[in-house]
């Protein structure tokens, strides 16, 4: 769980465009720095003597061109941010700006620029011997070659970054990532829990916002060492404010004074919602995109039966994960943590659409097949949350469809949903 809280913190750094600049700035002057060891060891008659002025060109070369670069990479990144949030939602920003392959472009230009313009400076004041221009020189040729390297990559990456399908790949697969912390076996890697007990102590915040990331393994250690057990009451995504409780405490000891404070840095808070370990809010997201896509000034349909597909997936292929890992066990003895609600699940990824998209039946015909995918499942709770769904979409449809053909194929689809043998979502035909 330890693990838990760096890899959260590691994520959220990646939102942060300065970084990896500032590591790679680091980096180039380090270089320069290290070349002039190559002047203590016994190399001077054995590397070619490489002029003052050759290393100079190239350096100056590099420092000319890799600023224009940056520049070009900064306002092509923009572009893509700016086309995200307009095609998709500004939701998924967070998304689109920790694309890795971008701030490495970046980071490495600028990392580029700094190499040369520190390079040219201590070649001005003569730091380096025969052996250190060397070494110099092997640097400038590697770095070039390196910069290259990654412009071609960025290029091909750059065309894609921000466009609809890019965006929605993303939030899929971040979405996917954050299902994976919520086995039905052990959520968050606590023991799953219906309700909690009476008689416990309620811990509360003083501070509004969302619950960005638990550390169940802080609340763990913390349980142990004052001989309680802590039920969590507020999962992440949670709006909280001094009115709900963010967990439980009950005394294994009888009546003890706690301190509790120290569990209030187990619960990290923001004003925003996360990705990383919220899934509501990815399938919230998914779900925006969709409806957007059905607004009058884009009436893209295809988008919208897209994105209903994928959310149907992402949870049919999560319960299905939960039934094969059998070796799911709960890694923490005194945390309780609540399993995903299932109807919450799918009302945050179906009821927006299926409202924006009542009046297409294109849409209403998908809704209907991805929810009797879901239906058939094992998990008796999703399938009971699919089919209310789905009588909700169906009943959106007959109080707006007036074309009597129309509602028929809507109502075709819908009655699959209580069928075992639902109709496939490789099917195309209506």
């Amino acid at each position: 769980m330890i693990r838990s809280r760096l890899k959260f913190t590691v994520q959220h750094l990646r939102e942060k465009l300065w970084i990896k600049p500032l590591r790679n700035a680091v980096l180039a002057v380090a270089v320069v720095f290290v070349a002039p060891l190559a002047d203590g060891l016994p190399l001077q008659d054995i590397v070619p003597d490489i002029s003052i002025e050759t290393v100079e060109k190239l350096l100056t070369v590099i420092s000319a061109s890799m600023l224009g670069v940056a520049t070009f990479a900064v306002a092509s990144m923009v572009s893509a941010y700016a086309s995200a949030g307009g095609s998709a939602t500004p939701r998924a920003f967070a998304l689109i700006i920790s694309d890795s392959l971008s701030q490495e472009a970046l980071s490495s230009f600028i990392g580029a620029f700094i190499f040369s313009i520190v390079g040219i400076i201590a070649i001005k004041v003569g730091y380096f011997g025969v052996a250190g221009r060397f070494a110099l020189f092997l640097f400038t040729i590697a770095i070039f070659a390196w910069v290259v390297l990654t412009f071609v990559r960025w290029v091909d990456n750059i065309a894609r970054l921000g466009r609809l399908g890019n965006t929605i790949e993303k939030v899929d697969a971040a979405t996917r990532e954050a299902f994976g912390h919520f086995h039905r076996t052990a959520p968050l890697g606590g023991r799953p829990v219906g309700t909690v007990p009476e008689g416990g102590i309620d811990l509360y915040s003083e501070d509004l916002g969302f619950i960005q990331h638990i550390d169940t393994g802080r609340l763990d250690r913390w349980a142990k060492k004052n001989d309680a057990v802590v039920y969590v009451r507020s999962l992440p995504g949670a709006f909280v404010h001094p009115q709900r409780a963010l967990a439980t405490i009950k005394p294994l000891a009888g009546e003890t004074v706690l301190e509790m404070r120290d569990l209030l840095d187990a619960f990290v808070m923001a004003e925003r919602r996360t990705y990383a370990s919220d899934p509501r809010f990815g399938l919230i997201v998914m779900s925006e995109i969709g409806s957007r896509a059905l607004s009058p000034g884009i009436n893209d349909p295809g988008t919208a039966i897209d994105i209903v597909i994928r959310m149907a997936r992402i949870i049919r292929d999560w319960s299905i994960e939960q039934d094969a890992e059998d070796s799911a066990q709960p890694q923490l003895e005194r945390v309780f943590v609540p399993p995903l609600a299932p109807h919450d699940l799918l009302e945050d990824a179906y009821a927006a659409i299926s409202k924006d998209g009542v009046g297409s039946v294109e849409v209403g015909i998908w809704i209907q097949r991805s929810l009797a995918l879901l239906a058939q499942l094992s998990a008796t709770d999703i399938s009971r949350a699919a089919r209310d769904q789905a009588a909700l979409a169906f009943a959106r449809a007959e109080q707006e469809l007036s074309f009597p053909h129309d509602l028929e194929r809507v109502r075709r689809a819908h009655s699959s949903v209580a069928r075992r043998d639902a109709i496939p979502m490789g099917v195309t035909g209506s």
